[in-house]
């Protein structure tokens, strides 16, 4: 198959995925612990700052090149700057989104655990302590590698079937009704005794909490949250259509994210501090939080079913961005099956997942850094090799690539004046890179 004439059937089509494959595990799941970990309001301020300033950026600069060059990650490079260094940009971001999507996956499978016992009646019982259960389940080698096995099967038999067919169809579907049920979450957790204090943590930002590590985490969880990095978009936009305006259609991305990662603070964050919770419980919080909110509801079971049914939706919207990244750059040359290259990708995936899924289990007292397996590929992946994808980006579409192919993309179909551009180069050849370089300097004591 010619991956160049695969392509999205309409604007909503890839904007709806382009949202899927940002907001899932990244504003759902990851958002809320760590904001819990890192300082509340002062981390989720820094973190809208960044994402609007040197994320927005970024995802357009990958639309750019993904539709300008027509081709997926890697091979987009070469024909952007054939005969140099800069494909191992492309090389980067799907062996990026391998170790994303190896740790991801685990995450997938203890959502589908969690949806299997909800349909059953036995996550919401009297007397359940929710933590205590978490660590029963993640603690477990053949349930957490059974869901590791089903996530990854799910994701196999969608990017299979491509780009309409596939990924676009899933998603029209699935983040519509994701978003009715989040502030239906979000409606009951404010309303309980207790709540405000958890707004209060949440929205009122305390700088005295700031770290130059948490900066990190805000800059590496723009990063993450819109799925900017690891060239994925550049995969994604390379199916786009020219009638799309490029600049729009990030924003539109941009802004459902904030959106999603504030109704995911406002779901999360007032049940934490109504029942005592630990704000930085870590991965297991989401876990731990949604049980006891949805046990304050009447048929508390059923929607929490519902809404772990969702949550497996949005989860599998950014699996399949990330899967797809790793199956197009076999396939770009047209000599090599979807299908098979599908199957072979998510069993390597399947197979490097499965010291992550042990984590928390028979392999817990492994430790990389001071952190076990999972949570060290996560801060490899987030807080290392996302940034630095994203330096390498703003060095390329800002030094490297054509510049009238550039500005011809991003003023394509849009009625912007010819500041916006300005300002959106003034951001990408000379904010963004010395941003990045000054968190990174921050960070290793510099100053």
């Amino acid at each position: 198959m010619n991956q160049k004439k695969d392509q999205w059937s309409s604007k909503i089509g890839f904007i709806l995925s382009s949202a899927g494959a940002a907001i899932g595990l990244g504003a759902i799941w990851k958002f809320p612990y760590v904001t819990g970990m890192s300082g509340g309001g002062a981390f989720f301020l820094i973190f809208v700052i960044f994402t609007i300033l040197i994320g927005l950026p970024l995802l357009i600069s990958e639309f750019i090149i993904g539709r300008g060059s027509g081709k997926e990650a890697i091979s987009a490079y070469k024909a952007l700057a054939p005969n140099s260094l800069w494909a191992w940009v492309g090389k980067l971001g799907v062996l990026g989104c391998f170790l994303l999507l190896s740790f991801y996956s685990v995450v997938g499978g203890w959502i589908i655990i969690y949806s299997g016992l909800s349909i059953v009646g036995m996550v919401i019982k009297e007397g359940t302590n929710y933590p205590e259960l978490f660590g029963q389940i993640t603690s477990d080698p053949l349930i957490t590698i059974g869901g590791l096995a089903l996530f990854i099967l799910i994701n196999i038999i969608v990017i299979s079937f491509g780009i309409q067919n596939g990924i676009e169809k899933a998603n029209k579907y699935m983040m519509p009704i994701l978003f009715i049920f989040f502030i239906i979450l979000v409606i009951r957790s404010i309303t309980l005794d207790g709540a405000l204090e958890g707004i209060q943590f949440f929205l009122y930002p305390d700088f005295s909490k700031i770290t130059a590590e948490s900066i990190l985490y805000a800059l590496g969880q723009s990063f993450f949250s819109l799925a900017v990095g690891f060239s994925c978009m550049v995969t994604y936009s390379s199916y786009l259509k020219k009638d799309v305006s490029i600049p729009a259609s990030a924003f539109s991305v941009v802004w459902m994210n904030i959106f999603v990662s504030l109704l995911a603070g406002l779901a999360i964050f007032p049940v934490v501090f109504a029942f005592g919770l630990e704000p930085a419980g870590g991965p297991g919080l989401l876990f731990n939080v949604l049980p006891t909110v949805f046990s304050q509801i009447p048929f508390g079971e059923v929607f929490l079913c519902l809404f772990l049914i969702l949550f497996l939706f949005a989860t599998l919207t950014s699996s399949f961005s990330l899967l797809e990244i790793i199956v197009a750059a076999f396939t770009s040359k047209g000599n090599r099956s979807r299908k098979k290259t599908s199957l072979i990708s998510g069993a390597i995936v399947f197979l490097a997942g499965i010291p992550a899924a042990l984590s928390f289990g028979p392999l817990q007292k492994f430790h990389i850094l001071g952190n076990n397996i999972f949570d060290a590929t996560d801060y490899l992946v987030s807080n290392l090799m996302l940034p630095i994808g994203s330096f390498l980006i703003a060095l390329f579409i800002s030094y490297r690539m054509d510049q009238s192919l550039v500005k011809s993309e991003f003023m394509l179909s849009n009625s912007l004046s010819s500041s916006w551009y300005l300002s959106w180069r003034i951001l990408m050849k000379w904010v963004i890179p010395i941003v990045i370089v000054l968190v990174f300097l921050s960070l290793v004591g510099v100053f």
